[in-house]
């Protein structure tokens, strides 16, 4: 999406008018939705005047080079600050990428591409400005298909125009990164000059920027299919922003072998907890290293595992990915580095009977000399799911571990909409945010009346073996001790499927004929698709604007809430707290599965129309979301709680 669109002549028009800002607020609001803080205003005031005089000094660049500001990259919520189009001195159609910072100073860092920079909250880490520039225009070279087609030559720079070069962040520390992006500072506006000029000899009569904005986007790389390049040294992932600054400092904790290192990352779904966990086990493994990748769930390291057959050797493989209950009788600093994904997941107890080890966050930072736990407290989806980031500082602390907490915001899952996920939070009732209606996001989101519907229109979208359906687990499994049940039906829409394949749950994922299955939290949690189908459970209805959760509605065969009943007897409040939580939580991570799009059914109308009515913004009718948790609902909807 690009917010701001013109060409060099009109751009300079409109910096004559005085009210550019304004300009640029207007286009993103209407465009987006969004509101946009004064400090980003601010910089478009103190910025815009520079390129202003760097394209007015430069005659040679023609009047109809093309103009954008705000440029949204495809996939992610990150935006380029200002690009110029044209064709080069070869007749090339070219894009120069311009990263606007208005920094006066930095302190240097020991971490590769990092600096530290005075924000208005405190000093906090930031990649160098030249490495944004280059992984942005990585991102765009990857995702648009019309930039490949058309070979448009993509040429990222950084302009610093209020710093004097203080040796600091020109230091050949920082050499590979202003070899992929020059940096131009206060006193280089000539030389930003002469790299426009060179880069774009004649004007933008191509459309060239409209044809990148409405150009077909390749389809997000999704993990699972990388895997193979990522273990054999293929560059599959470009790191960006928080991501680079998260893996260099882990790498940075690896090295030190001084203290024992507990790094805790936080990222809500799609931030790339993930892509950065596999990443680092690749480098750590090719440094030599003693390192694995930890999960409690099996979803992921079995699909992972099955990727990867063929390629190295199943006993290289098992050592690489494993449980989170293997570590019951690890000696103190067995391991380099242990890797924790899901991190939220993990027990107290291990084994199939919860009845071996002490504590497996407690096991985990004794058994590593580096630990990284990557952690999204909303995604605890069952009542023994203890991995809640203050029970890892306590352990932590206990064993006088240093402590290091990094935080993912950039958003690569739901087209890279940190809208979708505000909305979601809000409409579930997770957290109040400002994103009250889901209208002008490019995210997917359908609501249907009727699941066989929903259903057909998943298999549209499996093109490519990446859209499923699945469900809140208010359906008992039946289907497992006979094959000629069906586990999840709606008579008066001659609807009838089975939960996920019995011979081989974990892979449902993947596996082809997997479509005509429904899959659950414990077969998804922690993989992705493009399209995911949610059948909404009687455990969560709306009546009057309240998001209502029932933990009696759960099926007989779920055993994310075993044990809440004999909670309940002694903390009646307790239990519908942590139910409500939990049933929440399932719905969010169904619900933030697909990359593209997200379609719902719920039998019950009410709820339909809830979510319906949070689609578009309607003026006259505000919706405030109010929750009770843990309520018990009508009969009429307690009767499908199994077949």
């Amino acid at each position: 999406m690009i917010i701001y669109s013109s060409d060099k002549k009109d751009f300079l028009n409109d910096m004559d008018s005085g009210d550019i800002e304004e300009k640029i607020l207007r286009l993103i609001q209407s465009r987006t939705g969004k509101n946009i803080g004064k400090n980003e205003i601010q910089s478009w005031k103190n910025s815009l005047p520079y390129m202003e005089r760097a394209l007015r000094g430069a005659p040679e660049v023609p009047d109809d080079a093309g103009i954008s500001i705000e440029y949204h990259i495809p996939n992610s919520a990150k935006r380029i600050d200002f690009i110029i189009s044209g064709l080069n001195e070869k007749s090339e159609e070219s894009v120069v990428i311009v990263e606007l910072k208005q920094w006066t100073s930095i302190q240097a860092t020991d971490i590769p591409s990092t600096v530290k920079v005075q924000y208005a909250h405190g000093i906090g880490d930031s990649v160098h400005p030249c490495y944004q520039a280059w992984s942005y225009s990585r991102i765009i070279h990857d995702y648009n298909q019309t930039v490949q087609d058309d070979n448009i030559q993509l040429s990222p720079c950084a302009y610093l125009h209020n710093y004097r070069d203080d040796g600091i962040i020109t230091s050949d520390f920082y050499k590979d990164d202003i070899e992929r992006a020059p940096l131009f500072l206060k006193e280089d506006i000539a030389k930003l000059r002469e790299f426009i000029k060179k880069y774009i000899k004649h004007g933008d009569k191509k459309n060239i920027l409209y044809r990148i904005d409405n150009g077909k986007i390749r389809p997000s790389k999704q993990l699972a299919d990388h895997l193979v390049g990522l273990l054999q040294g293929k560059p599959e992932f470009v790191l960006i922003d928080e991501q680079k600054i998260a893996y260099e400092v882990c790498l940075k904790a690896l090295k030190d072998t001084t203290q024992k290192n507990v790094v805790i990352i936080e990222g809500g779904p799609g931030t790339g907890k993930t892509v950065l966990a596999i990443n680092l086990l690749v480098e750590a493994t090719k440094r030599g290293k003693l390192v694995q990748y930890v999960s409690k769930n099996s979803a992921p390291r079995e699909v992972y595992q099955s990727k990867l057959s063929g390629t190295m050797k199943k006993t290289q493989i098992a050592s690489l990915f494993v449980g989170s209950g293997s570590f019951t009788t690890s000696k103190a600093n067995d391991f380099d580095m242990l890797i924790i994904d899901e991190a939220h997941r993990l027990n107290e107890k291990s084994g199939l009977f919860r009845n071996q080890g002490d504590n497996q966050i407690k096991e985990l930072i004794a058994a590593a000399k580096t630990s990284i736990f990557l952690i999204d407290e909303d995604q605890r989806v069952t009542i023994h799911d203890i991995g809640r980031k203050k029970e890892i500082i306590n352990f932590a602390e206990e064993q006088k571990a240093n402590i290091i907490e990094l935080k993912l915001e950039s958003q690569f899952r739901c087209n890279g909409s940190d809208g979708y996920i505000a909305w979601l939070d809000n409409s579930l009732d997770i957290r109040p945010t400002a994103n009250l209606y889901l209208s002008e996001l490019s995210y997917d989101f359908k609501v249907f009346d009727n699941p066989t519907k929903l259903f057909e229109a998943i298999k549209l979208k499996n093109t490519n073996n990446k859209a499923r359906l699945v469900a809140g687990y208010c359906w008992n499994w039946v289907s497992k001790g006979s094959s000629k049940l069906f586990d999840i039906e709606f008579p008066q829409f001659k609807f009838a499927m089975k939960w996920n394949l019995s011979d081989a749950v974990m892979l449902w994922v993947i596996k082809p004929d997997s479509i005509d299955e429904i899959g659950c939290i414990h077969t998804c949690q922690g993989l992705e698709l493009d399209y995911v189908g949610v059948i909404i459970g009687p455990d969560l209805i709306v009546r009057n604007k309240k998001i209502i959760t029932n933990y009696e509605a759960r099926a007989k065969t779920d055993q994310s809430l075993k044990g809440i009943k004999k909670m309940a007897k002694t903390d009646t409040l307790g239990a519908k707290k942590l139910a409500d939580e939990i049933i929440k939580n399932t719905y969010r991570t169904l619900m933030t599965r697909g990359m593209k799009g997200c379609y719902i059914f719920s039998e019950d109308k009410e709820t339909r129309d809830y979510f319906t009515s949070l689609l578009q913004l309607d003026s006259q009718v505000k919706y405030q979301v109010k929750s009770e948790p843990a309520l018990k609902v009508a009969d009429k909807t307690k009767k499908y709680t199994s077949k």
